[in-house]
C-alpha cells in the first residue's frame, strides 16, 4: 500500500519515489528502430526473420560483451527481466528461445492453441483470453523485476488496452524506407513522458514513461 506524503516532503524525493514505483513490475518494450520508424526490413518472413537489412538496427550491439559507460548500464538494465510477453509471430521466428529465455516465464497472447512442440517448453504459457489477462500474469510473474515485451503488434495492442508502461526506443541513425514499422496502426493518440536519454555515435537510445 503507498504511504501518504507527509507535510513537508521534498518534492524532488517524492518524484523520484513515484518514478521507483511505477518500475517495479513495469511492462517494458525495448526495440531498435530505424529513424524512419521501422524495426524489420523487407522482406521479413519465416525464412528471413528481420527482414533484408536487419542486422543494421542491431549493430550498436557490438559482439554483446558489456560496453563502459552509460551504454554498459544499459546493459545491465535490459538483463534484470523477471518475465517476458511476447508475440506469436515473434516467439515462432524464434522457436520460442529453445524454452528458455534467461530462465524466466515466457507469455504468448494468442487466440490459436500453441504448436504441439510447445508442450516441450515447461516455462512457455500460452493465454488465450486477452491482453490484459497475458499482462496480468508475466507482472505476477515478474515480481519486483520488469516484464520484458517483444512484438510490434503485441506492443500496439498492450498500448491500446492500457497494459504498456514504457517504452525503450533505440534510435538507429538510418532511414530504411521499407520494412515493417513499429506503430504503423494505433487507435488512439498515446502521449508520452521522456524520462531518459543516452546519445552515442551508433544509436540514441530513448526511454519514454506512457503517460495515463
Amino acid at each position: 500500500m503507498r504511504k501518504a506524503a507527509m507535510p513537508g516532503l521534498n518534492k524532488a524525493n517524492e518524484l523520484g519515489s513515484r518514478r521507483q514505483e511505477v518500475e517495479v513490475s513495469a511492462s517494458v518494450l525495448y526495440m531498435s528502430m530505424s529513424l524512419d520508424g521501422y524495426i524489420a526490413g523487407p522482406n521479413d518472413e519465416p525464412g528471413n526473420p528481420g527482414g533484408d537489412g536487419f542486422d543494421r538496427l542491431h549493430e550498436w550491439f557490438g559482439d554483446f560483451t558489456r560496453p563502459s559507460g552509460p551504454t554498459g548500464e544499459l546493459f545491465d538494465e535490459m538483463s534484470t527481466f523477471g518475465a517476458v510477453l511476447a508475440g506469436r509471430r515473434t516467439v515462432e521466428q524464434v522457436d520460442h528461445w529453445g524454452g528458455d529465455r534467461h530462465g524466466v516465464r515466457i507469455y504468448v497472447p494468442s487466440h490459436r492453441p500453441p504448436d504441439p512442440s510447445v508442450a516441450n517448453y515447461p516455462l512457455v504459457t500460452y493465454v488465450s483470453d486477452g491482453i490484459e489477462s497475458a499482462m496480468a500474469q508475466a507482472k505476477a510473474a515478474a515480481g519486483d523485476r520488469y516484464v520484458l515485451v517483444h512484438g510490434a503488434y503485441t506492443a500496439q495492442r498492450a498500448l491500446e488496452a492500457g497494459v504498456l508502461d514504457e517504452l525503450v526506443i533505440h534510435q538507429i541513425p538510418v532511414l530504411f524506407g521499407g520494412g515493417r514499422r513499429q506503430f504503423d496502426v494505433l487507435p488512439s493518440r498515446v502521449e508520452l513522458e521522456i524520462v531518459r536519454v543516452i546519445d552515442t555515435p551508433e544509436a540514441t537510445h530513448i526511454r519514454y514513461r506512457v503517460r495515463r
